[in-house]
Parts: structure tokens; C-alpha cells; sequence
């Protein structure tokens, strides 16, 4: 079984990811909390901690392995915890987990069933079961410190030239991630949670905030909080 995965990130996609490690690219699931934290990382190499399961049809004659993955081991180990919850399985967890570990293991310890029914294909009933199995277990995970930032792409990533007239090659200093002002904007995956939660509060679902907030980065408007990045989506409202 696969536990960790380091490669460079080529892809980010809605719900996965694809890891190129040497010569093979990897799908590997994130939830979304993940998803945010790295969706400007690509062209840079990163550490997933892994987790697998077997998806089968319905069936039952066939079965694909899948991969998941999180930044940090301490997020895997929550996503396993989660898992114990009766009637909730790797993908309904994964989905689930749209929030910072840290949110949702407090909410779980204060037994606020209102705030875990906002989480996506978690319900009432689901929430109540949530908060009676996991009540005494997340302690650790509700006093975790931010999710801290992912290490800069090497500033000395060197790629190589065209061949020049006698066919020798000649290294040649490219930044990884462009555009290069971007890097800087969003290195810190803690403000791109905020610009998230605070579209949230302004009243946005899942989907339309991570919508603005996507449209956003990839414009490559830079921003240095959540009062900056609030203004830029906002900019073009009447």
C-alpha cells in the first residue's frame, strides 16, 4: 500500500489532481480543503500523504483503485477518523471535507450539529451521528495550528535551451509557476481559505465561492488579503 507520494504537480482539476512521478502521472483525489491550498502550486513538486480504496460499480464485477491525498499526515488521519462514521464511506468523506481539518474537528468537539449540516451531502441525521461518534476523539485535531504554506517553487529552476548552432545545450533559469507575481499572491493557501470562508459568509455556496475564487486566481490579479481579493471580485459588480 502506498503512503506518501512526491512528484510535481501538473494538473489540478475539480476534484483530483495528477502527480507526475517520473515517468508515470498518478490521479490522485483531493477534497477540496486540499484542492485550494494547492490549485496554484503546478509545476512544483509536492508531498502527498496517501490513502486507498477500491471503487467498485454497481454490479459489483469491477474495481478501481483509487488514491487520496492530503497535505499534511495529521488531515489523512482525520479523513481515516471520518471514515468510522456509520454511512459514511471514502467518497462521501472526501466530498465532505470541504472545510480546514481544524473547523471541522471544532465543531464536531462543540457538538454544533447547525454548522456540520452546511457541509457538503452531510444532513441533520448525518451531522447528529457525526457529532455522537466522533465527540471524544477530535481534541487534538480542534487545537491544530493553520495549515501552514507549501515551500516556494526553487527560485533556481533551471530548464534547458533549444540547441544552439554547435548543439550544445545551455541551462536557462525559468520560474516554475507563471505568472511570476502570482506565486507570491498565493503561496499562502491560509489567504486563499479566508477569500473562500468569506465569500461563504457573504451568503455564496460551495460552488459559486470557489467559482469566484478560481476566476480570481486565474485572472492573476494580485491580492495581498481578504479585504484585496473581496474588492477584485467584486470590482465588476454594478
Amino acid at each position: 500500500m502506498i503512503t506518501k507520494m512526491t512528484g510535481v504537480l501538473t494538473r489540478v482539476l475539480e476534484d483530483e489532481v495528477r502527480l507526475q512521478v517520473g515517468p508515470f502521472e498518478y490521479q490522485v483525489l483531493v477534497p477540496e480543503s486540499v484542492r485550494r491550498v494547492i490549485q496554484m502550486r503546478t509545476g512544483a513538486e509536492i508531498t502527498f500523504h496517501i490513502t486507498e480504496y477500491l471503487e467498485g460499480n454497481a454490479g459489483g464485477n469491477r474495481f478501481v483503485p483509487r488514491r487520496i491525498g492530503f497535505v499534511t499526515e495529521a488531515e489523512l488521519e482525520f479523513f481515516e477518523l471520518f471514515c468510522t462514521v456509520e454511512k459514511i464511506g471514502a467518497k462521501k468523506a472526501l466530498r465532505a471535507m470541504a472545510r480546514p481539518v481544524k473547523e471541522i474537528a471544532d465543531a464536531i468537539a462543540r457538538q454544533d450539529v447547525r454548522w456540520l449540516s452546511t457541509l457538503p451531502g452531510i444532513g441533520a441525521t448525518t451531522a447528529e451521528q457525526i457529532v455522537t461518534t466522533l465527540k471524544r476523539k477530535v481534541a487534538r485535531y480542534a487545537m491544530m495550528s493553520a495549515q501552514p504554506p507549501l515551500p516556494e517553487p526553487p527560485a533556481d529552476a533551471v530548464a534547458e535551451a533549444k540547441p544552439k548552432a554547435n548543439g550544445k545545450r545551455r541551462p536557462v533559469a525559468e520560474p516554475v509557476v507563471a505568472p511570476a507575481e502570482a506565486v507570491s499572491v498565493v503561496a499562502d493557501g491560509q489567504v486563499i481559505d479566508d477569500v473562500y470562508q468569506a465569500l461563504m459568509g457573504l451568503g455564496h455556496n460551495p460552488i459559486e465561492a470557489r467559482n469566484k475564487l478560481d476566476s480570481l486566481l486565474q485572472s492573476g490579479k494580485t491580492f495581498k488579503n481578504v479585504q484585496e481579493a473581496l474588492a477584485l471580485i467584486y470590482a465588476n459588480k454594478g
